[in-house]
């Protein structure tokens, strides 16, 4: 409300007020109403003023104003829709760009410019940018008389530099022609005369700061990751504004990965030492060593004493004050003979498709109403996450909830076993823009050591933002709770959830990113029937143990996640004593990567399902828009996939062997196809170019299938296209191309 309740009664006389008061107050109530409805009425008649505007007006307002100016609703990318829920205005943001439509009449100004290529792809889909005109990277037989000696040379071997960016979007050496056009929709064409390529990066540069780097102990005391998980990262660039709008964008304005080459200071090399250059050390990555290479050093390590280097095989031996840094692997070498003793910080960007998992992006915090706080970490109260719920116990304050907010990208290595009483509610969560770290180590020589957690009848917990590597959390129901019928904390946990969070696939990471322990669950459901919720993140596999099933399944709630088995061979969603998992799954908008096998599905919607379905109730439920592999035991499906493409086949096709091998063809052809399945790899869970077009845009509302639905990227890839047959030049071809 815009205005006080109160506003039309204080008009009144004082007179009137008096008699109202000593009759209880009737009138005062009576105008409080109808004030009510006079500050709906100018609340309404101010948000009308502002829908004059693009930058304030509404979200329906926006197409209506693209109307006046004549911008053109790209009908491609799926048909705008009502706006009622968050997910239909988040999609129609991505169909009617307000940026896009905010600069209409600017960009027509500006047609032709090749500069404009590059804001429109920001604009118009929210992808960062390079163009590049290809007819400059033909090689041609020049006129003596008019040499041009940086266009259409031959390939020096000796410049590695150039070499390193041969096909990408930084390639500055000569081709010969290509007759393919450069937007043909089968094969694609680049280097002709009419051909302008726009690169454009899907791949977001995330931060890591200042987290302890991981000492490769099995190489050597001296050999350390950027990664704290133990596997080989390469560091990206954080992208550098440009300085001028009609600049075309370079290596230091995107999110790239550094090359090795890039990385070295090049006028450094000619004074005859190499070390990082400072566009990407102090900017992109910075180390800190203290007391190293003496008590009291420089802090962080100084640009000089960083040496660029190919770690490939850990042969290289860094020289006496100098550290070897390799940014294509995300490796550190330290001379053997000064070892840093108090430990190695870093701070760096990986890269990743979207926010989800734990991170250092902004998200949503929610908590109870009345809560009490306890913050952990440098910059907390306390050290440690049990010193907070301890203190939390001696405290035992009512309401009893508690939120344990962890405030640095730290690694805090715990053993944590957490018991909730009755009507408890704990939450241990990451502050915005953090990535904590609960490390879990082999404490126990005659148990698990999993992150436990129980509570008795109406308790609640929450996960936020983490990322919990070492062992699996495991959630059940005590002992005490099952035995003594009679305790007043009878019962059990009532919900469970995991949000923004990684539960590390496979417990830890080998250096090529391949799983330690890839059999391992990482979050087990013992006898609990708590209702477990995850949602944004990355998850191993589930096992849901179960002693007694005469009761009601389990309720499992998983959406926008990806839930990863580290193979499509092994279980993602299992029993350990029984054939299937005793719970009633509901998945929304997921990646799964391995087999399925639970008692019920309620409802799977806008997921790829990379492994077999097994489901006990068929006749439970249903699944819409989904891939699922053929010939398997699931509820009733709508609109899936391959069972779309049989029935084409079914139709085009007399029965024999010709409809019996077009089937299969259909259904090799729309199996889903990524760039990546090995979690920690930038391109992990990305369906690849060359994936059929009904996963890439076969879910309900034309976006892709699985974890990444929430993009929207053929709407934008549709919108930009459309664009750039508007703005591009005349007698020019302009196509897009993914650099990443």
């Amino acid at each position: 409300m815009s205005q006080s309740p109160d506003r039309l009664y204080e008009l009144l006389p004082e007179v009137y007020r008096l008699r109202d008061a000593e009759q209880g107050y009737p009138l005062q109530a009576l105008l409080r109403v109808i004030a009510e409805q006079v500050n709906l009425v100018e609340d309404d008649i101010t948000q009308l003023y502002e829908n004059w505007f693009i930058e304030t007006s509404s979200e329906w307002a926006v197409p209506y104003i693209g109307d006046l100016v004549g911008y053109q609703v790209v009908h491609d990318a799926g048909e705008p829709s009502d706006v009622a829920t968050p997910r239909e205005q988040q999609r129609e943001r991505i169909l009617i760009p307000r940026r896009d439509v905010a600069n209409t009449i600017r960009y027509r100004r500006r047609k032709g410019t090749l500069a404009l290529l590059e804001l429109l792809a920001n604009d118009a889909a929210g992808w960062p940018a390079r163009v590049v005109e290809f007819y400059k990277l033909l090689g041609w037989t020049q006129n003596v008389n008019h040499l041009r000696l940086a266009r259409g040379r031959t390939v020096d071997l000796r410049n590695g530099d150039a070499l390193d960016l041969v096909d990408g979007p930084f390639d500055p050496l000569a081709h010969t022609v290509q007759v393919r056009r450069i937007n043909s929709q089968r094969s694609q064409g680049r280097y002709n005369i009419p051909s302008v390529g726009v690169f454009v990066w899907r791949l977001k540069s995330y931060s890591v700061t200042q987290t302890p780097a991981y000492c490769l102990e099995d190489v050597g005391p001296h050999c350390f990751l950027f990664s704290v998980l133990g596997n080989d990262a390469p560091l990206y660039n954080r992208p550098q504004p440009e300085a001028e709008p009609t600049r075309i964008a370079d290596e230091l304005n995107l999110p790239t990965p550094i090359r090795r080459r890039a990385f070295e200071d090049k006028s450094a090399e000619r004074a005859g030492h190499s070390e990082a250059s400072d566009a990407y050390y102090g900017k992109s990555l910075t180390l800190w060593a203290p007391d190293w290479p003496k008590k009291g050093a420089e802090q962080p390590v100084p640009r000089e004493s960083i040496i660029p280097a190919d770690l490939t095989d850990w042969q290289y031996r860094a020289p006496r004050n100098f550290v070897a840094v390799d940014p294509a692997l995300g490796r550190i070498v330290f001379p053997a003979g000064q070892l840093p003793k108090n430990g190695v910080v870093v701070s760096y960007q990986y890269a990743f498709s979207a926010d989800i998992g734990g991170g250092e992006y902004e998200r949503a915090l929610s908590e109870p109403a009345e809560r009490k706080l306890y913050r952990v970490g440098k910059q907390g109260d306390y050290a440690t996450i049990n010193a907070a719920l301890h203190q939390w116990a001696n405290e035992n304050p009512r309401p009893h909830a508690a939120v344990v907010e962890i405030t640095d990208s730290g690694v805090y290595t715990e053993q944590l076993d957490i018991y909730l009483r009755q009507n408890e509610s704990l939450q241990i969560r990451a502050a915005n823009r953090t990535r904590p770290i609960i490390r879990l180590l082999d404490y126990m020589a005659d148990r698990p050591d999993a992150f436990r957690i129980s509570g008795a009848k109406g308790s609640r917990f929450t996960l936020d933002g983490l990322l919990v590597t070492g062992r699996g959390i495991q959630v059940y129901r005590s002992d005490a709770d099952a035995t003594d019928e009679g305790a007043p904390d009878h019962g059990d946990l009532c919900q469970i959830v995991i949000r923004h969070c990684t539960l590390v696939p496979g417990w830890a990471l080998h250096c090529d990113c391949e799983p330690k322990r890839p059999a391992e669950p990482s979050l087990e459901l013992v006898n609990t029937r708590a209702r477990v919720e995850i949602e944004h993140s990355i998850v191993g596999s589930i096992q849901v143990v179960a002693d007694q099933v005469e009761s009601e399944p389990i309720q499992l709630d998983i959406s926008d996640s990806i839930l990863d088995a580290t193979s499509a061979d092994r279980v993602a969603l299992g029993a350990a004593n029984l054939p299937l998992a005793y719970a009633v799954l509901t998945i929304a908008r997921c990646t799964v990567i391995g087999q399925i096998q639970t008692h019920a599905i309620e409802l799977g919607e806008n997921c790829i399902f990379y492994g077999l379905l097994t489901v006990g109730r068929r006749q439970q439920g249903c699944l819409r828009f989904c891939y699922v592999t053929p010939g398997l035991r699931t509820p009733r499906r709508y609109e899936c996939q391959p069972d779309l493409v049989e029935k084409a086949v079914e139709a085009e096709f007399p029965p024999g062997a010709d409809r019996e091998a077009a089937r299969e063809r259909e259904r090799l052809r729309v199996e889903p196809q990524f760039n990546s399945t090995r979690y920690s790899t930038p391109t992990y869970c990305q369906l690849a170019e060359a994936c059929a077009d009904e996963i890439k845009c076969g879910a309900d509302d034309e976006s892709e299938m699985g974890v990444l639905h929430d993009l929207y990227q053929p709407q934008r890839a549709a919108n930009l296209r459309a664009r750039l047959d508007e703005y591009t030049p005349a007698g020019m071809e302009a196509g897009i191309i993914y650099a990443s």
